[in-house]
């Protein structure tokens, strides 16, 4: 520190001396190799040493020979310049020995908390070195933060801002192949850091358990969490979409084929990581633009994320919520619709509406039925609160807007209805909020959407049911339900048809501008997959109560009957456990005549396929001769060519067909 103060000429010298040097013997082969370690052990830590001083150089009153010499180049100015040459100048099998001294410099002195010099140097060393080589210090800030796994959150944190830094700058030029590798580091120090806050300690390497501190952990996640976004961005659209895939099939989700663990320790384990794992997701997905949904959102993807949806965990939901509309809103309109209510101007909200493309057409007639049966899932959750309301409000608004044709509004209003009857009738024994809420949620949507489609008989029916609930019943519409302090009613039970949105008068006046009527008087109702039964939602076995009554019912043979066997509960918890085991089953099979044509030679399945056609038209050739033979005599037998009599041919509706024929 003297000098420092003191001799900045002499450290002058020093660093033209040790310029000198680096000029005359890089690209030397007669001296001796500069880049072994024990030559950069040396050079890089001295240069590091004047860069560290500028602050305390450069903050204190300056004397009349400083003051001279100020218009002069500093010593830390110099120390850059040389540093930035020596890095230039490094090949690609010299980048290791001039970064590994940084890192242990930074260790040394304790510099990856304030962080901001550590940044500082990366910032330098990225900018310096030639663009093709900078995946190497990627790679060697990925393998420094796993060799700091178990040193304090905040100099791990350090390490993910500096690591973040340098990727950004990476991106621009060259990351190679570590863009999953990055992003799989994250992860992993994401569930250590999980662990830790979780058992509130972790060993060190001397073998003494550390205790932690809980803010700094997650002052640690949040980091990693942005970190995540920030390089995410950079990258082009189809590594981005790559990297949303690696992230959700981390997210662990009670599935056949993946096991979560048990036990409460388990399980908050699990709900932490599930939790960690979407904020990430979300990060990338805000910085994710793509014009085509069926790219941005594959199946299996979107399968794996709408599952995270049927959780019970309302963050969990949200989160889920949030990503889907980050994916869907394309024109900026999410802000928008921020708010839930009446208005009755549309045109204020200044939206950016464009024609739904082909590719979006396609897209919903795929995945449509899974949004719809998701958000009307979500709808009948207890523990949601304005947030998620606020949230599903958003993706219907979005869906009409971003991918909506004549037929998804269709659909969308028969799912607004239908969320109407759950508040209308509850059976999920909802409570007064969640009811009113979705009465009012149903309202903002239904104002909004007969302003966009302007049908002026739908927006009549649309304002006159509003304004019976502003003079009947203001606790059925957003002003009064979301808000601080909501107005509820203890009397939903006991409303009157007026402040009810009929789905046969939308069917007839939607259904007289062009409308499907048919399919507008059809009311929604969610189909019953393997997801349901899966998640343990609690109506399932409502579900399939309701389905075997109504079987029983509506059947003509009602009568004629015996007895039905009586439905209990352990009966229901076979059907499903039987259901669920035949699936396993059916599944396994299909996986082993996939792999089979995927693995095996080319002769073995010729020879299989080749034995079942063969099969298949000796099957056909004994129908073909069947149904040609002339109607059987009034006998009972007919006349073959030789004379000799023949039984009686068996009727084509009582012949046993080959499954390849049946249809």
């Amino acid at each position: 520190d003297f000098g420092v103060r003191v001799f900045p000429r002499i450290r002058m010298s020093g660093i033209k001396g040790l310029q000198g040097v680096v000029r005359k013997t890089v690209n030397d082969e007669l001296q001796a190799n500069i880049w072994d370690p024990q030559h950069m052990d040396k050079i890089v830590p001295s240069l590091l040493f004047n860069l560290q001083h500028v602050e305390e150089a450069e903050s204190r009153s300056p004397s009349p020979l400083q003051a001279a010499e100020k218009e002069k180049e500093s010593p830390t100015e110099l120390a850059e310049r040389c540093l930035r040459e020596l890095l230039g100048r490094a090949a690609y099998g010299n980048i290791k020995n001039a970064i590994k001294p940084v890192l242990i410099h930074l260790d040394n002195h304790s510099l990856w908390e304030p962080k901001i010099f550590a940044t500082c140097c990366f910032r330098i060393i990225m900018y310096s070195i030639q663009p093709q080589h900078s995946h190497l210090v990627i790679q060697q800030l990925l393998g420094h933060l796993d060799a700091n796994s178990k040193s304090a959150a905040t100099v791990r944190a350090g390490i993910v801002e500096v690591l973040s830094e340098a990727a950004v700058i990476a991106a621009s030029g060259s990351v190679g192949p570590t863009v999953l590798e990055v992003f799989n580091t994250l992860l992993r120090q994401l569930r250590l850091s999980i662990d830790y806050a979780l058992t509130g300690s972790y060993d060190c390497a001397a073998g003494v358990s550390t205790k932690i501190k809980e803010h700094e952990e997650r002052m640690f996640q949040e980091a990693v969490i942005k970190t995540i976004g920030s390089f995410a961005s950079t990258l082009p659209t189809y590594q981005q979409s790559e990297v949303m895939v690696f992230i959700m099939n981390k997210v662990p989700l009670p599935s056949m084929q993946q096991s979560i663990e048990a036990g409460k320790a388990g399980e908050n384990r699990n709900r932490l990581t599930q939790i960690m794992l979407l904020k990430s997701l979300l990060q990338v997905s805000v910085g994710f633009q793509c014009s085509n949904m069926l790219t941005a959102l594959p199946s299996a993807f979107l399968d794996r994320l709408l599952s995270s949806a049927l959780m019970e965990d309302a963050e969990i939901r949200l989160f889920v919520l949030e990503i889907l509309i980050s994916f869907i809103d394309r024109h900026g309109n999410r802000q928008k619709f921020s708010t839930i209510s009446t208005i009755s101007d549309i045109s204020v909200l200044k939206l950016k509406v464009d024609k739904c493309s082909r590719q979006d057409t396609v897209f919903m007639k795929k995945h449509g039925q899974q949004l719809y049966r998701h958000i009307y899932l979500i709808c009948k959750e207890e523990s949601n609160v304005q947030a998620h309301y606020e949230a599903l409000y958003s993706m219907l608004m979005l869906i009409s807007i971003e991918l909506a044709n004549e037929e998804v509004v269709v659909d969308l209003i028969r799912l607004v209805l239908a969320v109407q009857e759950i508040a209308q009738i509850n059976e999920d024994n909802l409570t007064a909020y969640n009811r009113c809420a979705l009465f009012a949620l149903g309202a903002a949507y239904l104002n909004l959407i007969s302003q966009l489609i302007t049908v002026p008989t739908f927006c009549q029916h649309i304002h006159e049911v509003i304004q019976m609930r502003q003079k009947d019943a203001p606790y059925l519409l957003p002003e009064d339900v979301f808000v601080e302090k909501p107005t509820l009613s203890k009397s939903l039970d006991h409303l009157g048809p007026e402040v009810f949105f009929w789905q046969s008068k939308i069917s007839e006046v939607l259904g007289g501008s062009g409308y499907n009527s048919d399919r507008l008087s059809t009311p929604y109702i969610p189909q019953l997959t393997d997801e349901d039964r899966l998640s343990k939602r609690k109506s399932i076995g409502e579900t399939i109560s309701l389905q075997v009554e109504v079987e029983s019912r509506n059947s003509p043979e009602r009568e004629q009957r015996a007895p039905a066997e009586e439905i209990t509960y352990e009966t229901l918890k076979k059907a499903i456990v039987d259901s669920v085991a035949v699936e396993e089953q059916e599944r396994e099979r299909r996986r082993q005549v996939v792999e089979k044509f995927q693995k095996a030679p080319f002769e073995e399945i010729a020879a299989h396929c080749g034995a079942r056609a063969t099969l298949l038209q000796s099957k056909l050739n004994q129908i073909f001769e069947i149904t040609i033979r002339p109607p059987p005599s009034p006998s009972g037998t007919i006349t073959a060519a030789f004379g000799q009599p023949q039984n009686h041919s068996i009727p084509v509706y009582e012949m046993k067909f080959p499954d390849l024929c049946v249809y």
